[in-house]
């Protein structure tokens, strides 16, 4: 499906006019608290912008927000002559220019494509929102996020009263939208929403209080956060291409797994443009090693590589063979096979099409074979699955499930930012979500069939992992919400 383009009418032609008039007016002041609720910003725009990153920031005012960003390349735009004059000023080491995002199109030297676009509170001022964000898919890549923070409706008397005390500067009337325009708008210009979140409770940086109320409290009282912030990718299904066929790269952590290996690769299906199996052998008491050998050299027209993991735990094991892997596509399927191989393609048409860019297995919908998953375990995986709703923004089922699928791209800037968590997930899963949930990757989950074992006894402490697992939930907690 192909978006289609609208332009601007003349009454929106007129609100851009006067808004670029009415913020070249030398009387129009900034508020008091406008500069330390500005930092507060940064402080959440920062986490979620990669390193390395070429930023745009459609509506950047004097440059107060941006010059605080975290990037490579950071450019701004606005329709103010005397903003952009105030923010070359004040963030030299920044590029601006003099124009409106509404009229992208126009700006010829704004011909390259970022990876990250922020719209701070600027739909709140827009002429017209579906053509702002229409514009900015001429200025964004596949991997391109947009990021943007609005107003929360309830807060609109409060608005009123900032900008009476003079703790937010004078404006024209806003454009006031819910979390359901701003995911509607997006759907039909083109993006896809992929988290949404609600932050500060306090609009001023004041020491202890905005501690206590945007760190500590706004992540357990989100529906009365004053900002929403949400991300947005550009729709795949808003190009014409067709998507080329992608190698895979198939991980496979076995320990004490002898009876499981020749199945494993029997089973596997050839995927995409070609697929690689990896064993990763993690210092099994039965013959496992030498089995994977003997099936590697049994059957010769497959692809099979494998190593023995210098470190412990299935999460040391997947990202060991996720460094040996080359194909487009990382997948990992756990050697008990009790996630079956022949579900694969389900998670390579996902990620091949572009319409997911993490695909996670769902143990939890299905019937379960009777001796599949104890009843401590099945509530445990449901009470995660609603605590990383909650932390990553966007809906997460089942956190546990061991088969995964990302791109290799995308992995490798996961694992440039690992240290942000700190490398303490002895199972890979957590760390792979919390790295996804931390880029905005849009996560899919992918309904599977799960069955009993056939072979060998579980590898899970199922206490001692469970309070692991929960000290790795506060982790992550402190680093994505309580910030």
């Amino acid at each position: 499906m192909t978006t289609t383009l609208r332009e601007l009418t003349p009454l929106a032609i007129q609100k851009l006019g006067a808004l670029a008039a009415f913020y070249n007016d030398k009387e129009v002041q900034q508020g008091w608290g406008s500069s330390g609720y500005r930092r507060i910003l940064a402080r959440y725009y920062n986490l979620m912008i990669p390193p390395g990153s070429s930023v745009l920031e459609i509506g950047c005012g004097n440059g107060g927000l941006l010059a605080q960003i975290r990037a490579e390349r950071r450019v701004g735009l606005d329709l103010s002559e005397r903003r952009i004059e105030l923010a070359r000023g004040s963030a030299p080491d920044c590029e601006f220019h003099v124009g409106s995002g509404e009229l992208l199109g126009q700006f010829l030297d704004l011909k390259e494509k970022f990876d990250v676009i922020i719209l701070s509170e600027t739909i709140n001022e827009a002429a017209d929102v579906q053509v702002l964000m229409q514009e900015l898919l001429k200025v964004s890549h596949p991997q391109t996020r947009l990021l943007l923070n609005f107003f929360n409706n309830l807060f609109q008397p409060l608005s009123a009263l900032a900008t009476l005390l003079g703790a937010r500067g004078h404006h024209l009337p806003a454009n006031w939208l819910s979390t359901s325009d701003v995911k509607g708008l997006l759907g039909i210009s083109g993006w896809e929403t992929v988290t949404t979140n609600h932050r500060i409770l306090f609009p001023f940086q004041v020491p202890g209080v905005d501690f206590l109320l945007n760190r500590c409290l706004a992540p357990l009282c989100a529906p009365l956060g004053i900002t929403i912030f949400c991300t947005a990718r550009p729709n795949p299904t808003s190009s014409d291409s067709s998507p080329k066929p992608l190698s895979v790269s198939v991980i496979i952590p076995a320990r004490n797994e002898e009876g499981n290996i020749e199945d494993a690769v029997l089973r596997t299906p050839d995927l995409g443009s070609g697929t690689e199996l990896i064993f990763v052998e993690g210092h099994s008491s039965d013959g496992t090693w030498a089995e994977i050998q003997r099936v590697a050299t049994a059957y010769p027209e497959k692809r099979i590589t494998y190593l023995r993991q210098r470190g412990e735990g299935k999460g040391d094991a997947v990202r060991a063979g996720f460094a040996a892997a080359s194909g487009d596509i990382l997948m990992i399927l756990d050697a008990d096979l009790t996630v079956q191989p022949e579900e694969l393609p389900k998670f390579y048409d996902a990620i091949a099409s572009g319409q997911s860019e993490f695909v996670n297995g769902v143990r939890l919908v299905y019937p379960m074979e009777r001796e599949s998953m104890r009843f401590l375990n099945l509530c445990a995986n449901k009470a995660f699955g609603l605590i990383f709703s909650w932390m990553l923004g966007q809906p997460v089922k089942d956190t546990l499930c061991g088969t995964k699928a990302l791109l290799r791209s995308d992995y490798l800037r996961l694992a440039a930012g690992r240290s942000y968590f700190g490398e303490f997930d002895p199972f890979g899963d957590f760390d792979l979500l919390f790295g996804a949930g931390k880029l905005g990757l849009r996560i899919t989950e992918i309904p599977i069939r799960y069955r009993e074992r056939t072979y060998g006894s579980t590898n899970i402490r199922r206490w001692h992992h469970g309070t692991l697992l929960l000290r790795m939930v506060v982790v992550a907690a402190r680093k994505l919400k309580f910030i």
